[in-house]
Protein backbone atom coordinates (compact mmCIF):
# COMPACT_ATOMS: atom_id res chain seq x y z
CA UNK A 1 0.00 0.00 0.00
CA UNK A 2 1.89 3.04 -1.26
CA UNK A 3 -0.75 5.76 -1.32
CA UNK A 4 -0.61 8.32 1.47
CA UNK A 5 -3.28 8.04 4.14
CA UNK A 6 -6.03 10.64 4.53
CA UNK A 7 -5.94 12.34 7.93
CA UNK A 8 -8.94 10.44 9.29
CA UNK A 9 -7.19 7.14 8.52
CA UNK A 10 -3.84 8.32 9.81
CA UNK A 11 -5.34 9.23 13.19
CA UNK A 12 -7.65 6.20 13.39
CA UNK A 13 -7.37 4.11 16.55
CA UNK A 14 -5.95 0.68 15.70
CA UNK A 15 -5.85 -2.09 18.31
CA UNK A 16 -3.66 -5.17 17.78
CA UNK A 17 -4.41 -8.25 19.92
CA UNK A 18 -2.01 -11.21 19.95
CA UNK A 19 -0.57 -13.15 22.86
CA UNK A 20 2.85 -13.11 21.22
CA UNK A 21 4.57 -9.78 21.75
CA UNK A 22 6.68 -10.20 18.62
CA UNK A 23 3.55 -10.42 16.46
CA UNK A 24 2.12 -7.27 18.06
CA UNK A 25 5.40 -5.43 17.50
CA UNK A 26 5.58 -6.54 13.86
CA UNK A 27 2.07 -5.38 13.05
CA UNK A 28 2.62 -2.10 14.88
CA UNK A 29 5.79 -1.50 12.87
CA UNK A 30 4.02 -2.24 9.56
CA UNK A 31 1.11 0.02 10.44
CA UNK A 32 3.25 2.92 11.57
CA UNK A 33 5.46 2.67 8.50
CA UNK A 34 2.26 2.93 6.41
CA UNK A 35 1.28 6.15 8.20
CA UNK A 36 -0.98 4.97 11.03
CA UNK A 37 -0.11 7.01 14.12
CA UNK A 38 -2.44 5.62 16.77
CA UNK A 39 -1.61 1.91 17.24
CA UNK A 40 -2.15 0.15 20.57
CA UNK A 41 -1.14 -3.46 21.25
CA UNK A 42 -2.44 -6.03 23.78
CA UNK A 43 -0.93 -9.41 24.57
CA UNK A 44 -3.58 -10.13 27.22
CA UNK A 45 -6.97 -10.51 25.50
CA UNK A 46 -8.79 -9.79 28.78
CA UNK A 47 -7.82 -6.13 28.44
CA UNK A 48 -9.44 -5.63 25.04
CA UNK A 49 -13.15 -5.33 25.94
CA UNK A 50 -12.58 -2.78 28.76
CA UNK A 51 -10.39 -0.72 26.44
CA UNK A 52 -13.00 -0.87 23.65
CA UNK A 53 -15.74 0.20 26.04
CA UNK A 54 -13.87 3.22 27.39
CA UNK A 55 -12.01 4.45 24.32
CA UNK A 56 -12.59 5.20 20.69
CA UNK A 57 -11.53 2.15 18.65
CA UNK A 58 -11.73 2.15 14.86
CA UNK A 59 -10.38 -1.34 14.12
CA UNK A 60 -9.32 -4.43 16.08
CA UNK A 61 -6.77 -6.84 14.59
CA UNK A 62 -7.55 -10.00 16.55
CA UNK A 63 -5.71 -13.30 16.92
CA UNK A 64 -7.85 -16.41 17.53
CA UNK A 65 -5.68 -18.80 19.53
CA UNK A 66 -4.75 -17.09 22.80
CA UNK A 67 -4.66 -18.05 26.51
CA UNK A 68 -7.18 -16.74 29.07
CA UNK A 69 -9.65 -15.75 26.30
CA UNK A 70 -9.56 -16.96 22.74
CA UNK A 71 -10.49 -14.72 19.84
CA UNK A 72 -14.07 -16.00 19.76
CA UNK A 73 -14.60 -15.02 23.39
CA UNK A 74 -13.14 -11.57 22.72
CA UNK A 75 -15.48 -11.20 19.73
CA UNK A 76 -18.46 -12.16 21.88
CA UNK A 77 -17.48 -9.60 24.53
CA UNK A 78 -17.03 -6.86 21.93
CA UNK A 79 -20.35 -7.73 20.31
CA UNK A 80 -22.12 -7.09 23.63
CA UNK A 81 -20.49 -3.68 23.88
CA UNK A 82 -20.96 -2.61 20.25
CA UNK A 83 -24.75 -2.96 20.21
CA UNK A 84 -26.23 -1.29 17.10
CA UNK A 85 -22.74 -0.36 15.99
CA UNK A 86 -20.35 -1.53 13.30
CA UNK A 87 -17.89 -4.00 14.90
CA UNK A 88 -14.59 -3.40 13.07
CA UNK A 89 -12.71 -6.67 13.64
CA UNK A 90 -10.15 -8.24 11.30
CA UNK A 91 -9.29 -11.78 12.41
CA UNK A 92 -5.64 -12.85 12.22
CA UNK A 93 -5.22 -16.63 12.24
CA UNK A 94 -3.05 -19.44 11.04
CA UNK A 95 -6.17 -21.65 11.01
CA UNK A 96 -7.58 -21.92 7.53
CA UNK A 97 -10.43 -24.40 8.14
CA UNK A 98 -13.91 -23.32 7.09
CA UNK A 99 -15.38 -23.90 10.56
CA UNK A 100 -13.09 -21.26 12.09
CA UNK A 101 -14.06 -18.76 9.41
CA UNK A 102 -17.78 -19.42 9.78
CA UNK A 103 -17.67 -19.12 13.55
CA UNK A 104 -15.68 -15.88 13.47
CA UNK A 105 -18.07 -14.34 10.96
CA UNK A 106 -21.03 -15.44 13.08
CA UNK A 107 -19.47 -13.70 16.09
CA UNK A 108 -19.11 -10.43 14.16
CA UNK A 109 -15.71 -10.46 12.41
CA UNK A 110 -15.66 -8.48 9.16
CA UNK A 111 -12.68 -10.09 7.41
CA UNK A 112 -9.76 -12.55 7.71
CA UNK A 113 -6.03 -12.34 7.31
CA UNK A 114 -4.11 -15.60 7.25
CA UNK A 115 -0.77 -15.94 9.02
CA UNK A 116 1.85 -15.52 7.77
CA UNK A 117 0.42 -12.50 5.96
CA UNK A 118 1.74 -10.43 3.09
CA UNK A 119 2.28 -6.75 3.97
CA UNK A 120 0.37 -5.18 1.07
CA UNK A 121 -2.63 -7.50 1.49
CA UNK A 122 -2.73 -6.80 5.23
CA UNK A 123 -2.68 -3.04 4.73
CA UNK A 124 -5.39 -3.16 2.06
CA UNK A 125 -7.71 -5.31 4.19
CA UNK A 126 -7.14 -3.00 7.16
CA UNK A 127 -7.81 0.06 4.99
CA UNK A 128 -11.04 -1.43 3.61
CA UNK A 129 -12.46 -2.19 7.07
CA UNK A 130 -11.44 1.26 8.31
CA UNK A 131 -13.11 2.84 5.28
CA UNK A 132 -16.45 1.28 6.25
CA UNK A 133 -15.93 1.97 9.94
CA UNK A 134 -15.10 5.65 9.46
CA UNK A 135 -18.01 6.14 7.08
CA UNK A 136 -20.32 4.44 9.58
CA UNK A 137 -19.03 6.72 12.34
CA UNK A 138 -19.46 9.80 10.17
CA UNK A 139 -23.07 8.89 9.35
CA UNK A 140 -23.76 8.10 13.00
CA UNK A 141 -22.34 11.47 14.09
CA UNK A 142 -24.39 13.26 11.43
CA UNK A 143 -27.52 11.46 12.62
CA UNK A 144 -26.77 12.44 16.22
CA UNK A 145 -26.32 16.06 15.20
CA UNK A 146 -29.57 15.93 13.22
CA UNK A 147 -31.35 14.36 16.19
CA UNK A 148 -30.02 17.09 18.49
CA UNK A 149 -31.23 19.79 16.09
CA UNK A 150 -34.65 18.15 15.89
CA UNK A 151 -34.79 17.93 19.70
CA UNK A 152 -33.79 21.59 20.00
CA UNK A 153 -36.45 22.68 17.53
CA UNK A 154 -39.03 20.42 19.16
CA UNK A 155 -38.14 21.91 22.53
CA UNK A 156 -38.46 25.42 21.11
CA UNK A 157 -41.88 24.60 19.63
CA UNK A 158 -42.95 23.06 22.94
CA UNK A 159 -41.77 26.07 24.91
CA UNK A 160 -43.66 28.37 22.53
CA UNK A 161 -46.78 26.21 22.85
CA UNK A 162 -46.56 26.26 26.65
CA UNK A 163 -46.05 30.01 26.62
CA UNK A 164 -49.18 30.46 24.52
CA UNK A 165 -51.10 28.17 26.87
CA UNK A 166 -49.96 30.13 29.92
CA UNK A 167 -50.90 33.40 28.29
CA UNK A 168 -54.29 31.97 27.39
CA UNK A 169 -54.78 31.10 31.04
CA UNK A 170 -53.85 34.61 32.12
CA UNK A 171 -55.99 36.31 29.47
CA UNK A 172 -59.24 35.70 31.36
CA UNK A 173 -57.63 36.49 34.69
CA UNK A 174 -56.59 39.96 33.51
CA UNK A 175 -60.25 40.91 33.23
CA UNK A 176 -60.68 40.97 37.01
CA UNK A 177 -57.07 40.79 38.27
CA UNK A 178 -54.84 42.86 36.10
CA UNK A 179 -51.55 41.38 37.31
CA UNK A 180 -52.52 37.75 36.62
CA UNK A 181 -50.58 36.50 39.67
CA UNK A 182 -53.53 34.40 40.80
CA UNK A 183 -53.08 31.85 38.04
CA UNK A 184 -49.34 31.64 38.66
CA UNK A 185 -49.81 30.97 42.37
CA UNK A 186 -52.71 28.64 41.83
CA UNK A 187 -50.78 26.56 39.31
CA UNK A 188 -47.89 26.18 41.72
CA UNK A 189 -50.27 25.25 44.55
CA UNK A 190 -51.84 22.61 42.33
CA UNK A 191 -48.49 21.09 41.42
CA UNK A 192 -47.42 20.90 45.06
CA UNK A 193 -50.73 19.45 46.25
CA UNK A 194 -50.72 16.90 43.43
CA UNK A 195 -47.24 15.72 44.44
CA UNK A 196 -48.27 15.51 48.09
CA UNK A 197 -51.32 13.47 47.04
CA UNK A 198 -49.13 10.90 45.26
CA UNK A 199 -49.52 12.09 41.67
CA UNK A 200 -46.50 11.35 39.46
CA UNK A 201 -44.03 14.21 38.88
CA UNK A 202 -44.88 14.27 35.16
CA UNK A 203 -48.61 14.62 35.79
CA UNK A 204 -48.05 17.18 38.55
CA UNK A 205 -45.88 19.20 36.16
CA UNK A 206 -48.61 18.96 33.54
CA UNK A 207 -51.15 20.23 36.07
CA UNK A 208 -48.87 23.19 36.80
CA UNK A 209 -49.36 24.23 33.17
CA UNK A 210 -52.97 23.09 32.74
CA UNK A 211 -54.55 24.50 35.91
CA UNK A 212 -53.97 28.20 35.05
CA UNK A 213 -56.49 27.68 32.23
CA UNK A 214 -59.24 26.76 34.70
CA UNK A 215 -61.08 30.05 34.23
CA UNK A 216 -60.42 30.62 30.53
CA UNK A 217 -64.18 30.46 30.00
CA UNK A 218 -64.46 33.86 31.69
CA UNK A 219 -63.51 35.28 28.31
CA UNK A 220 -67.11 34.55 27.32
CA UNK A 221 -68.67 36.26 30.35
CA UNK A 222 -69.90 39.86 29.89
CA UNK A 223 -67.99 42.43 31.97
CA UNK A 224 -71.24 43.63 33.49
CA UNK A 225 -71.50 40.22 35.18
CA UNK A 226 -67.85 39.40 35.68
CA UNK A 227 -66.91 42.75 37.20
CA UNK A 228 -70.13 43.47 39.09
CA UNK A 229 -69.16 44.94 42.51
CA UNK A 230 -71.57 42.87 44.53
CA UNK A 231 -73.47 39.62 44.74
CA UNK A 232 -74.74 38.11 41.51
CA UNK A 233 -78.46 37.51 41.28
CA UNK A 234 -80.59 34.99 39.39
CA UNK A 235 -79.75 35.08 35.68
CA UNK A 236 -76.42 36.80 36.39
CA UNK A 237 -75.29 33.82 38.44
CA UNK A 238 -76.37 31.38 35.74
CA UNK A 239 -74.36 33.38 33.23
CA UNK A 240 -71.32 33.32 35.51
CA UNK A 241 -71.59 29.57 36.06
CA UNK A 242 -71.49 29.02 32.30
CA UNK A 243 -67.76 29.92 32.28
CA UNK A 244 -66.95 26.32 33.26
CA UNK A 245 -68.78 24.94 30.24
CA UNK A 246 -67.38 27.64 27.96
CA UNK A 247 -63.85 26.85 29.17
CA UNK A 248 -64.36 23.14 28.53
CA UNK A 249 -65.55 23.91 25.01
CA UNK A 250 -62.66 26.30 24.28
CA UNK A 251 -60.14 23.66 25.33
CA UNK A 252 -61.84 20.66 23.71
CA UNK A 253 -60.71 18.92 20.55
CA UNK A 254 -57.00 19.02 21.33
CA UNK A 255 -54.76 16.05 20.63
CA UNK A 256 -52.42 16.37 23.61
CA UNK A 257 -52.63 15.10 27.18
CA UNK A 258 -51.99 18.62 28.40
CA UNK A 259 -54.96 20.12 26.58
CA UNK A 260 -57.21 17.28 27.71
CA UNK A 261 -56.15 17.86 31.32
CA UNK A 262 -56.79 21.60 30.90
CA UNK A 263 -60.25 20.87 29.48
CA UNK A 264 -61.10 18.60 32.41
CA UNK A 265 -59.86 21.17 34.93
CA UNK A 266 -61.82 24.03 33.31
CA UNK A 267 -64.99 21.94 33.19
CA UNK A 268 -64.87 20.37 36.67
CA UNK A 269 -63.12 22.77 39.06
CA UNK A 270 -66.51 24.03 40.33
CA UNK A 271 -67.93 20.57 40.98
CA UNK A 272 -68.53 19.94 44.70
CA UNK A 273 -67.67 16.75 46.53
CA UNK A 274 -71.28 16.38 47.72
CA UNK A 275 -72.69 16.78 44.19
CA UNK A 276 -74.01 20.30 44.63
CA UNK A 277 -71.57 21.95 42.23
CA UNK A 278 -71.75 22.82 38.54
CA UNK A 279 -71.98 22.37 35.59
CA UNK A 280 -72.41 18.57 35.71
CA UNK A 281 -73.39 17.92 39.32
CA UNK A 282 -70.66 15.30 39.80
CA UNK A 283 -69.96 13.93 43.27
CA UNK A 284 -67.06 12.28 45.11
CA UNK A 285 -64.59 10.50 42.87
CA UNK A 286 -66.81 11.09 39.85
CA UNK A 287 -65.02 14.41 39.84
CA UNK A 288 -61.60 13.94 38.17
CA UNK A 289 -58.70 14.19 40.62
CA UNK A 290 -57.18 17.16 38.83
CA UNK A 291 -60.48 19.01 39.10
CA UNK A 292 -60.69 18.27 42.84
CA UNK A 293 -57.12 19.49 43.38
CA UNK A 294 -57.72 22.67 41.38
CA UNK A 295 -60.94 23.41 43.27
CA UNK A 296 -59.13 23.64 46.63
CA UNK A 297 -56.20 25.66 45.31
CA UNK A 298 -58.41 28.04 43.32
CA UNK A 299 -60.74 28.83 46.23
CA UNK A 300 -57.85 29.19 48.68
CA UNK A 301 -56.08 31.79 46.56
CA UNK A 302 -59.26 33.54 45.43
CA UNK A 303 -60.40 34.08 49.03
CA UNK A 304 -57.03 35.59 49.93
CA UNK A 305 -57.17 37.93 46.91
CA UNK A 306 -59.04 41.19 46.55
CA UNK A 307 -61.56 41.41 43.71
CA UNK A 308 -63.90 44.17 42.49
CA UNK A 309 -66.74 42.41 44.27
CA UNK A 310 -64.98 41.49 47.58
CA UNK A 311 -62.19 42.26 50.01
CA UNK A 312 -59.36 39.79 50.63
CA UNK A 313 -59.93 37.35 53.48
CA UNK A 314 -57.37 36.87 56.27
CA UNK A 315 -55.41 33.61 56.21
CA UNK A 316 -56.91 32.06 59.33
CA UNK A 317 -60.47 32.63 58.09
CA UNK A 318 -59.55 31.15 54.69
CA UNK A 319 -58.00 28.04 56.25
CA UNK A 320 -61.03 27.55 58.48
CA UNK A 321 -63.35 27.80 55.49
CA UNK A 322 -61.34 25.17 53.58
CA UNK A 323 -61.44 22.88 56.62
CA UNK A 324 -65.19 23.41 57.18
CA UNK A 325 -66.01 22.64 53.55
CA UNK A 326 -64.17 19.28 53.58
CA UNK A 327 -66.63 16.59 52.55
CA UNK A 328 -69.16 19.04 51.13
CA UNK A 329 -67.38 21.35 48.71
CA UNK A 330 -63.95 19.71 48.76
CA UNK A 331 -62.48 16.20 48.80
CA UNK A 332 -61.78 15.65 52.53
CA UNK A 333 -58.61 13.62 51.94
CA UNK A 334 -57.21 16.33 49.71
CA UNK A 335 -58.11 18.97 52.29
CA UNK A 336 -56.09 17.07 54.91
CA UNK A 337 -53.18 16.83 52.49
CA UNK A 338 -53.44 20.51 51.58
CA UNK A 339 -53.49 21.65 55.20
CA UNK A 340 -50.54 19.35 55.87
CA UNK A 341 -48.44 21.35 53.40
CA UNK A 342 -49.90 24.76 54.26
CA UNK A 343 -46.47 26.15 55.18
CA UNK A 344 -45.19 25.34 51.68
CA UNK A 345 -48.33 26.85 50.17
CA UNK A 346 -47.74 30.06 52.13
CA UNK A 347 -44.14 30.16 50.91
CA UNK A 348 -45.38 30.00 47.32
CA UNK A 349 -47.88 32.75 48.00
CA UNK A 350 -45.24 34.99 49.57
CA UNK A 351 -42.94 34.49 46.57
CA UNK A 352 -45.66 35.29 44.02
CA UNK A 353 -47.53 38.14 45.72
CA UNK A 354 -48.16 41.36 43.85
CA UNK A 355 -45.65 43.99 44.93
Amino acid sequence: MTKSLPDEFRTASVVVVDDKEANVALLAKILKSAGYENVIGFTDPREVAPHYENNRVDIVLLDIRMPHMDGFEVLAALKEIAVDDYLPVLVLTAQTDIETRHRALAEGAKDFLNKPFERSEALNRIYNILDVRLMHSKIRDQNLQLERRVQERTRAVEETRLDVIRRLGRAAEYKDNETGYHVIRMGKYCERLALAAGVSPDEASMLLTASPMHDVGKIGIPDAVLLKPGKLEGEEWEIMKSHATIGGEILSGGDSELMEMARVVALTHHENFDGSGYPLGLAGEEIPLMGRITAICDVFDALLSERPYKKAWPLDKTINMIREEAGSKFDPDLVDTFLGIIDEIQEIRALWTEK
